[in-house]
């Protein structure tokens, strides 16, 4: 279950790095756009997962307009 959760974690937090840094301006702009301080976006920015939550990774991909599926698989 922990590696399951590293996993989602990693992947959400990929793709929210990846969307704020498509949007070339400053990591302060990009706090206020996600409603977070420039610590912890800088956080997200250097791939600090342990920082983040599941929850508030899903949260902040969300104001990032990332939308995001769930796919649920028998363990093989």
């Amino acid at each position: 279950a922990e590696a399951a959760n590293l996993k989602a974690r990693a992947e959400v937090l990929l793709a929210l790095s990846q969307r704020v840094r498509s949007w070339n301006i400053s990591q302060e702009a990009a706090a206020t756009r996600l409603g977070i301080t420039r610590p912890r976006m800088n956080d997200l920015l250097q791939g600090k997962l342990g920082k983040f939550s599941l929850d508030a990774l899903v949260n902040l991909a969300t104001a990032a307009g990332l939308r995001l599926e769930i796919r649920i698989a028998d363990a093989a």
